[in-house]
């Protein structure tokens, strides 16, 4: 696959509506992490929640789509026509409320997966027990009943199960994955590159048509310190910020150094020291890092860059983590969908130097990533937003209820082994193949 020249946006030509937001104080809604995924109707569902808060929204009044390398542009001045002309009343003003727009962007601008913002009829919102509601309609449709969530909520279906799940091939078979990364590490022996991170996808196929909500609540569950998100048919539980700017401040999350865990507490102990000791996979961290610090600087004031990582312990992996911090420098004008296509790809997801790693990844992976690992999450009309990598995550066939493509990735430097690095696309695969079973 090569890059597309072609770059479009969807219904460039006609005029970007002029939306009406109102925001107001709700009760607080029940404790439970899947209070905001318990409130979504089975037709595209829109999510981002950690821990219980985030936002939720349904119902669709805008769209945009872009593909090809002004992907980011072409959506950003989409959505900044439609906030600079929007009507926005918001008694609550926290960070998501207000107008929003949900967005999932493709990882390479070859992918012929259209990159989209959606701008949602209904956002429900929680953050430190504080709820609230936004209503957005068209200036010539304007909402005119009592604002109760109740009222505004779809006709909720029961959450249906997949039944039987059978798993299959995706793009290549196990054996020709571990030879595109044989080859990949070739490659950086022979000095063309640092580092390379390679994916592969498995398919999924279920008996019963997949009702997203099921693997939103099992993930939100089994993964609450993950952002767990749906944007678009994109969906997953992703451990890795890839920014987020709120009054000025911005945070990154990167990872990168993974080792599987065996599920005996003391054992995962030991594997914690050696990973963060190990030297083949704080290489890997270290030009994860470097990659952030350098693409964030010139939007930034100051920052904080920690020396050393932590390790990250989810439920089926650790990660070495470091949680970069900044000043915005408000001259850039930077905001979150700006600073995301700036850091985006990062060399945890593409490798090192970057614009050759992109270039191999396109040449040797042997498949589309569509918006695998590219930037999921959403913005507010102030620009602040809260973008993850999707990662541990899947893609919903639009043509096929029954289908879904799995994806994991690993990170591949000098030291790497092909059959470790298969090993370890099994363990990220975990968080959307227990979401399907659970």
């Amino acid at each position: 696959m090569r890059p597309n020249d072609s770059d479009a946006i969807a219904g460039s030509d006609a005029p970007v509506p002029r939306i009406v937001s109102r925001t107001i104080p709700i009760d607080p809604l029940n404790p439970s992490v899947t209070a905001l995924i318990d409130l979504l109707p089975a037709q595209a569902p829109l999510a981002w929640v950690r821990r219980g808060d985030g936002i939720v929204g349904w119902g669709e009044i805008a769209r945009f789509e872009a593909t090809g390398s002004e992907r980011f542009t072409q959506l950003a001045a989409a959505w900044n026509e439609m906030r600079s002309q929007a009507i926005i009343r918001d008694e609550v003003i926290r960070p998501g409320t207000g107008p929003v727009a949900f967005g999932t962007i493709g990882f390479s601008q070859a992918t012929s997966a259209p990159s989209v913002l959606v701008v949602p009829r209904v956002v429900v919102g929680r953050r430190d027990g504080q709820a609230w509601l936004t209503v957005m309609t068209t200036a010539d449709a304007p909402f005119t009943g009592p604002l109760e969530l109740s009222d505004l909520a779809e006709d909720r279906e029961p959450v249906h199960e997949p039944g039987n799940v059978t798993f299959g091939t995706g793009s290549l078979s196990e054996s020709q994955w571990t030879d595109v990364v044989a080859t990949a590490i070739e490659l950086i022996h022979g000095e063309t590159l640092e580092k390379i991170v390679l994916a592969r996808d498995v398919v999924a196929r279920t008996e019963h048509p997949i009702d997203v909500r099921h693997l939103l609540g099992n993930l939100a569950s089994l993964y609450e310190n993950c952002w767990t998100f749906c944007v678009d048919g994109m969906v997953g539980a992703t451990p890795e910020l890839l920014v987020r700017t709120e009054k000025g401040l911005i945070t990154s999350r990167v990872l990168a150094g993974t080792v599987q865990r065996s599920g005996d507490e003391e054992t995962d102990t030991a594997h914690a020291a050696i990973l963060a000791h190990s030297s083949k996979d704080l290489e890997e961290h270290e030009y994860a890092v470097r990659s952030v610090a350098q693409a964030l600087r010139p939007y930034c004031s100051s920052m904080n860059v920690p020396e050393t990582p932590f390790v990250l312990h989810l439920p089926n992996v650790l990660h070495l983590a470091t949680d970069i911090a900044a000043v915005v420098d408000t001259a850039q004008g930077a905001t979150s969908l700006s600073l995301a296509s700036a850091l985006h790809p990062t060399a945890a997801v593409c490798g090192t130097p970057t614009s050759v790693a992109a270039e191999t990844i396109l040449e040797i992976e042997g498949m589309d990533r569509s918006r695998y690992a590219g930037p999921v999450g959403w913005m507010g009309a102030d620009g602040d937003g809260e973008w993850g990598i999707a990662l541990r995550s899947a893609e919903l066939d639009p043509h096929d209820p029954r289908q879904i493509r799995l994806f994991a990735g690993c990170g591949i430097v000098a030291a790497s082994d092909p059959e470790a690095e298969l090993a370890e696309t099994h363990a990220k695969f975990a968080p959307m193949t227990q979401a399907l079973l659970a």
